[in-house]
C-alpha cells in the first residue's frame, strides 16, 4: 500500500508540467462545451458537468498523468499507443468532434495551441527508444 501514494504524487508532478496541463485543460474545455450544449438537465454552471462527462473527464486526467510519453506526448489521435478503452475513445472522439470547432470560439487560445501541437512530429515509443539503445549496447563489440 505504500506505494500508492507515491504513484499518485508522481501523477500528479507529472500533470503539473505545461504541456500536459495545457492538454487537461482542452480537454476540460472541450467537454464543458459538449455537455452544456448535449446534456440539458445540468444547470449552466460552466464547473460541474454531468456526472457521464465528469467521470469522462477524471478518466482523461488519469491516462494524461500516466502517458508513457509525459510532456513529449503527441496528441491523441497521432499516438501509436491508444490507451484509451474503446468505450471512452469512442465518447472521447464524439466530444472532439463536436467541440473542437467550437472551440475556435470559446477558447481560441487553446484550440490554436492544440492545432499547432496536432503537427509535431511523434516522438518513438518510449519503450522501443530503451529497448533499441539496450540491443545497441548488447551489439557493439567491445574495444
Amino acid at each position: 500500500m505504500p506505494k500508492e501514494p507515491a504513484a499518485a504524487a508522481r501523477r500528479a508532478a507529472r500533470l503539473a508540467t505545461p504541456r500536459l496541463t495545457r492538454e487537461l485543460e482542452t480537454v476540460t474545455a472541450m467537454l464543458r462545451i459538449y455537455c452544456r450544449d448535449h446534456h440539458a438537465a445540468v444547470a449552466r454552471d460552466d464547473a460541474l458537468p454531468c456526472a457521464a462527462c465528469a467521470s469522462l473527464q477524471d478518466y482523461a486526467r488519469k491516462r494524461l498523468a500516466s502517458c508513457t510519453y509525459g510532456p513529449d506526448k503527441p496528441t491523441c489521435v497521432n499516438c501509436p499507443i491508444h490507451c484509451y478503452g474503446r468505450n471512452q475513445r469512442e465518447a472521447m472522439r464524439v466530444v472532439m468532434r463536436y467541440a473542437g470547432p467550437r472551440m475556435l470560439w470559446r477558447h481560441p487560445l487553446l484550440a490554436v495551441a492544440h492545432l499547432i501541437d496536432g503537427r509535431r512530429p511523434v516522438p518513438p515509443k518510449p519503450n522501443s527508444q530503451a529497448a533499441a539503445q539496450s540491443q545497441d549496447a548488447a551489439t557493439t563489440p567491445p574495444r
